[in-house]
């Protein structure tokens, strides 16, 4: 039961640093710790399927070098993997006079970022493209693409399996301890060795992380994302990808519409919090995951700060209306009867001491053990650079 390195987390990220590890140190002996009974079972399997073109992200974070080096490192594992997926592109839209310098912004930062080929659109333009979306403005990016995470994990799990590595499941990790020689990792049911330690562990990341880092000062804050699908014979109102001018102040993109890589239309998600840390449902709760939440004091002071922001969201979790007349900035002639209920995801938001909503990756390590802290969206377009940047720092 002596492995080389442990990753604890079968998400796409712990899957893809695997993949990497190995693909550069093919003898080495991987073991995949996971406590579902299957790979990608929150995160990765529940988000919209967007391969995101890193327009956002503030140049020279986490974010944007590993969103577009893991881009590249995606569209040719597709590739070489016969996996499906559309570079598609999509429209953001500046729905009134007032957003279009913040829409400025984002053109420039993702010419920063290195994106070829965006165009700056009139509301005219944008209607040439996406022909019932209201806005004065918008950019076209091109880079933007759909796919389905769930085959992309389930192939780099094939994968990494043939080159010997072990995955094993039903295996919840309870302690780790790092001792002179080795590492000792615990699960429920077993006990592990190795000589180096990843975990990419979500939902749980602190938590997981806290077991050799017991000062962490982030928290995980669950927010679940609510979708609607667009019923089929009204699919034909989304052309691509549609999406608002974000608020700067949060680390979410807003409602949107989504062409998903089977033919069907999302719209949403909305950003509740969750009493649940893997709850989907809004009726989801736990009184562990919910107290740990509000006695963080850095989430207290999100919520003082946000408070309107956050009922705003509960709001729309709850009423229908009030969540189509959010989609209706963007798109007027949407109305309830074209929506049908749909998913939803959780996102594994890091939120500092200080009530800071962390907006880049975050990893913490010392050599010999690395826990992957904060790693939302665009994490799974990264992933495969995620980690070669961890597999680099670990090997040296």
């Amino acid at each position: 039961m002596t492995y080389d390195i442990i990753i604890i987390g079968a998400g796409i990220v712990g899957l893809a640093t695997a993949y990497k590890i190995l693909e550069k140190e093919p003898n080495k002996k991987i073991l995949v710790l996971e406590k579902e009974n299957g790979v990608s079972k929150h995160q990765t399997g529940n988000n919209s399927g967007v391969i995101h073109s890193g327009i956002y992200y503030k140049p020279g974070s986490l974010k944007a070098t590993n969103c577009r080096r893991g881009y590249k490192y995606l569209i040719d594992f597709c590739d070489v993997n016969d996996i499906k997926y559309d570079l598609c592109g999509k429209v953001i839209v500046a729905v009134t006079e007032s957003e279009i310098p913040q829409l400025d912004k984002i053109y420039d930062r993702g010419i920063e970022n290195g994106l070829k080929n965006l165009k700056k659109l009139s509301g005219e333009e944008v209607r040439e493209i996406e022909p019932n979306v209201a806005g004065v403005a918008g950019i076209f990016v091109p880079q933007t693409g759909i796919i389905d995470y769930k085959v992309v994990s389930q192939k780099l799990a094939d994968i990494i399996r043939e080159k010997g590595a072990d995955i094993q499941f039903g295996q919840e990790v309870t302690g780790i301890s790092e001792k002179t020689d080795d590492i000792e990792v615990v699960t429920k049911s077993s006990t592990f060795s190795s000589k180096l330690l990843i975990s990419c562990a979500g939902l749980q990341s602190d938590r997981i992380a806290k077991l050799t880092h017991p000062d962490l000062p982030v928290k995980i804050v669950p927010f679940r994302g609510e979708y609607y699908k667009i019923k089929e014979e009204k699919r034909s109102l989304v052309k691509n990808l549609i999406y608002p001018v974000p608020d700067p102040a949060f680390p979410f993109l807003g409602v949107h519409f989504t062409r998903m890589i089977d033919g069907e239309v999302e719209a949403g998600p909305n950003a509740v919090l969750s009493f649940k840390r893997e709850g989907y449902s809004k009726f989801s709760f736990n009184a562990g995951d919910a107290i740990e939440t509000f006695a963080w004091k850095g989430f207290r002071k999100v919520m003082y700060k946000f408070w309107k922001t956050g009922m705003g969201e509960f709001y729309r979790s709850y009423s229908k209306g009030a969540f189509v007349k959010a989609l209706q900035r963007l798109m007027p002639s949407i109305t309830a009867e074209d929506l049908t209920p749909g998913g939803a995801g959780i996102r594994a938001q890091a939120c500092d001491k200080e009530g800071g909503l962390i907006d880049d990756f975050y990893i913490v390590g010392d050599g010999r053990v690395f826990h992957v802290c904060n790693a939302p969206s665009p994490a799974a377009t990264a992933s495969l650079s995620i980690g070669e940047h961890i597999r680099d720092k670990i090997l040296g």
